[in-house]
């Protein structure tokens, strides 16, 4: 379920963002502080691993692959923790989609003195937080 919240939510703010903004162009939403601005990514998080789109689709599912796999136990006794890797798996493909589709990801949200992101990058990070918590949740209850 949180799989498939994160990736229509991030595919749909896109499209909307599409509509609504012509790329290149800044919209402060806070300003100083929070604007919407259109970037086509072509590269990798926070800029890394270049112009390769196909090689960034590939590792973008192998890592998801890879977290599954590492992360099975925790994912199967905690709802929390199934709810962040749903968030980071709909995020995830959310950008994969966007590399398949277009060639690059579409990002727009512009913190400041910050990367421009999108809702599938807050769905990602949101959920690794929430793993992380469910595994310290875990982890001290264990010990106890």
């Amino acid at each position: 379920m949180a799989t498939a919240f994160a990736g229509i939510a991030d595919l749909l703010s896109k499209r909307a963002v599409l509509i609504a903004f012509p790329p290149g162009t800044r919209h402060p939403l806070v300003p100083g502080f929070l604007s919407i601005v259109v970037v086509h990514n072509t590269h990798g998080a926070m800029g890394l691993l270049g112009d390769r789109p196909v090689l960034l689709i590939v590792l973008a599912l192998l890592v998801l692959i890879a977290l599954g796999v590492l992360l099975r136990d925790i994912i199967r006794r905690s709802v929390l923790a199934q709810i962040g890797f749903g968030l980071v798996a709909g995020g995830a493909l959310g950008n994969v989609i966007d590399r398949f589709v277009h060639g690059y990801v579409i990002d727009f949200i512009a913190a400041r003195s910050f990367y421009v992101f999108n809702v599938g990058d807050a769905c990602i990070t949101v959920g690794i937080v929430l793993v992380a918590l469910a595994g310290g949740v875990l982890s001290r209850a264990g010990s106890g």
